[in-house]
């Protein structure tokens, strides 16, 4: 015969340890997920890993080029020739006066500097120049040879001084960028190339190999 009015035997109770670990463990879980949210609200590049490349004309397309400055803004390039060397005001020069010949730009790469004043030259003829500051690593240089090499209306050269390991030019806008892996450079050439220059059509080929800087002003070029 069962007795109803027995106390039924207690069950085990849950250890403390078990509370104490569940607890913690939850805690981690929110600050893990506290964690992540920070660090997508501060770093939102990270949610970004794919570059998509400005769409509209090409001036649209230079415009939405993050870090492109474009310096037409400031008012029109003198397309004056001029003897012997230069003072830009730009390093490397974006436009302005020139030499009256120009650089040879079809896919040309130069291992020496190059006059800026010829340089600025095949800008005005819708070339893109691409400068990196000597003493670069050597995959960078032929990463950037690879992209310039054989290809019209582009050259590639060294440029003492420059502030930034690597910089585009085209004729009034200029970008500067720190790897040869950064996806701006071929929005950049994109954009620019035979696009920029106030003599579109103008020839790239049929300039000058030589290198060097020319003589001051006042001398013969």
């Amino acid at each position: 015969m069962v007795d109803y009015t027995s106390t039924p035997p207690r069950k085990p109770g849950v250890p403390v340890w078990v509370w104490i670990a569940g607890g913690l463990a939850l805690l981690l879980c929110c600050c893990l997920g506290l964690g992540g949210a920070l660090y997508y609200y501060l770093h939102p590049g990270a949610a970004e890993p794919v570059a998509v490349a400005p769409t509209g004309t090409w001036q649209q397309q230079l415009a939405g080029i993050d870090g492109v400055r474009n310096y037409l803004a400031d008012g029109p390039l003198s397309q004056d020739h001029a003897q012997g060397g230069v003072a830009y005001p730009q390093q490397p020069p974006i436009g302005g006066q020139h030499n009256g010949t120009w650089q040879n730009c079809s896919g040309a790469v130069y291992d020496e500097p190059i006059a800026s004043e010829r340089a600025v030259h095949s800008l005005e003829h819708g070339a893109v120049w691409i400068t990196y500051r000597p003493g670069i690593a050597d995959d960078e240089v032929r990463a950037l040879a690879a992209k310039v090499s054989g290809r019209d209306y582009l050259m590639l050269s060294p440029f003492t001084g420059q502030d930034a390991p690597i910089s585009l030019q085209a004729w009034g806008y200029q970008l500067k960028v720190e790897s040869a892996d950064d996806p701006r450079i071929d929005f950049f050439v994109n954009a620019a190339r035979q696009n920029a220059g106030p003599e579109i059509g103008a020839p790239c080929s049929g300039g000058t190999r030589q290198t060097g800087e020319l003589p001051p002003a006042g001398t013969a070029a």
